[in-house]
C-alpha cells in the first residue's frame, strides 16, 4: 500500500487538489440549479451531486490517473466509492454527535475518514491496475 502512494505522490497531490476544488464546483452547480433553473432544491441537491461526481469521474481519470479512454466499470466503481464514502461519513458525523461532538465540529472531523475511504477505494480498487501497470487504457 505504501509503495504505490510513494510511487504515485505526483497522482496524490492532484488527487487531494481535484477533490477540494470539488467543494467549490459542486457548490456552483447547485447555486446553478437553485437560483437560475429554479429546481426545487431536493432535486437540485441530487442534480449538483450526480453531476459533480461524473465531472470529478472524469477529471480525476484523465487529470490525476492518466485515462485515455474511460469506461463504464470505472465510473460505476467511483459512484460506489463514493456511495461508501458517504456512508462512512455519515455514520461517523452520527456517531461523534452522539457522543456529545457539536454537529459542526463532529461533520468536519468524519470528513478525514470518508476522505481515507475515497483515497483507498481510487487508488486500490477503481485506478489499481492502471497504477501497478503504469498503463493508460485497459
Amino acid at each position: 500500500m505504501i509503495s504505490i502512494i510513494k510511487n504515485n505522490f505526483a497522482k496524490l497531490i492532484r488527487w487531494l487538489i481535484l477533490g477540494f476544488s470539488f467543494v467549490f464546483v459542486s457548490t456552483g452547480v447547485l447555486y446553478l440549479f437553485v437560483d437560475f433553473l429554479q429546481i426545487p432544491i431536493l432535486w437540485a441537491t441530487f442534480l449538483a451531486a450526480e453531476s459533480s461526481t461524473v465531472l470529478r469521474f472524469i477529471a480525476n481519470s484523465f487529470w490525476v490517473f492518466g485515462v485515455k479512454k474511460l469506461t463504464f466499470r470505472e465510473c460505476w466503481q467511483f459512484h460506489l466509492a463514493n456511495a461508501g464514502a458517504f456512508f462512512v461519513w455519515w455514520s461517523v458525523t452520527n456517531a461523534l454527535i452522539y457522543f456529545g461532538t457539536h454537529y459542526l465540529l463532529a461533520g468536519i472531523l468524519a470528513v478525514g475518514s470518508s476522505m481515507f475511504l475515497s483515497l483507498y477505494t481510487n487508488f486500490f480498487w477503481i485506478w489499481r491496475k492502471r497504477l501497478t501497470d503504469n498503463s493508460s487504457s485497459l
